[in-house]
């Protein structure tokens, strides 16, 4: 699948392919190290259009419920309706497309439903340059918040920024507020994180070191709040809070998420693009959480907060 991808105008994209498929060994080494038991199942893929991908989940792990880490590389010759919309200029080309995605539901509720996002997109038209960006990030869904490891996140995605400019982390943190919030709820997904897309105003070789620095900061900031949360006791109550607030996770996913459309109206595998969906989830009529309690205090970490200096 790899050659349908090899080479395009001024862009070598043989580098970026090794590059994920690395990436999401990486992880994936790095979450069984802190599961301890589970292991990723790999389920590979080809794509009738062209592409393909690697498909891995680990099921019932010691802290994971379920989680899934996937590669793809697919290609079209027209851009679907969720691309055009914001894009028209690439109504005609034909595409490619490559990327690591993942979402992890842990069984504890102390620990974060954690996502993460690296991908390169590529569109080509005979007599034109080639469009091309990179886009990607990592967010965080606590159920509990604890506010050492929301520092730890942001510190984290901070820090990982620098070397690119000083606008870098606030700008892309404000990205990620605005894109992963619901509208119909009023709230965010979580407390954020990182998120672009349309990444090209840098060279290419400093586009692709930052995506490569977003990729290893996913396991810098996430691996180290499973390791301190995954032996908190925990009971019934925790329990279904946790299920009921994954409903916002889906409702998220198959209402706004824009990678979810792309996938499902490009010919994706369904299979592979609804990974990201929880094992378990619950809705309640008017939920409302008691004053005071410790699911009330979720509220007050659901919209957009300056975490590094709030939390200081």
């Amino acid at each position: 699948m790899d050659s349908q991808l090899s080479s395009t105008a001024n862009i070598e994209i043989t580098p970026i392919i090794a590059f994920f498929k690395s990436l999401q060994d990486k992880i994936c080494q790095a979450l069984e190290e802190a599961d301890g038991t589970g292991k990723f199942i790999e389920d590979n893929w080809q794509r009738k259009e062209g592409g393909g991908g690697r498909t891995r989940v680990m099921t019932d792990g010691t802290v994971v419920e379920q989680g899934g880490v996937n590669f793809s590389v697919v290609s079209g010759d027209k851009l679907p309706p969720s691309a055009t919309a914001h894009r028209p200029e690439l109504a005609g080309r034909t595409w490619q497309a490559c990327g690591v995605s993942l979402v992890i539901h842990p069984k504890n509720p102390n620990i974060p439903t954690s996502h993460a996002n690296v991908r390169f997109f590529i569109a080509e038209k005979e007599g034109e340059k080639p469009v091309w960006w990179f886009g990607g990030g990592f967010d965080l869904t606590p159920f509990y918040p604890n506010d050492e490891d929301i520092q730890h996140w942001h510190q984290t995605a901070h820090d990982l920024c620098q070397p690119f400019g000083d606008n870098v982390y606030n700008d892309h943190k404000k990205w990620c507020d605005e894109y992963f919030y619901l509208k119909h709820r009023d709230e965010t997904r979580g407390v954020g994180g990182l998120f672009f897309d349309d990444l090209n105003q840098w060279d290419f070789d400093t586009c692709f070191d930052y995506v490569k620095a977003v990729g290893q900061g996913f396991i810098d900031a996430y691996v180290p709040i499973m390791q301190r949360r995954k032996n908190e006791v925990f009971g019934e109550q925790e329990r279904q809070f946790q299920l009921y607030r994954r409903g916002r996770y889906v409702e998220f996913n198959l209402v706004f998420d824009r990678g979810t459309l792309f996938g499902l109206q490009s010919g994706g595998r369904t299979e592979s693009i609804l990974m990201s969906m929880p094992p378990l989830a619950r809705w309640e009529y008017n939920f409302q959480a008691d004053e005071g309690s410790a699911e009330a205090k979720l509220a007050d970490y659901l919209s957009p907060k300056d975490w590094l200096n709030v939390l200081k």
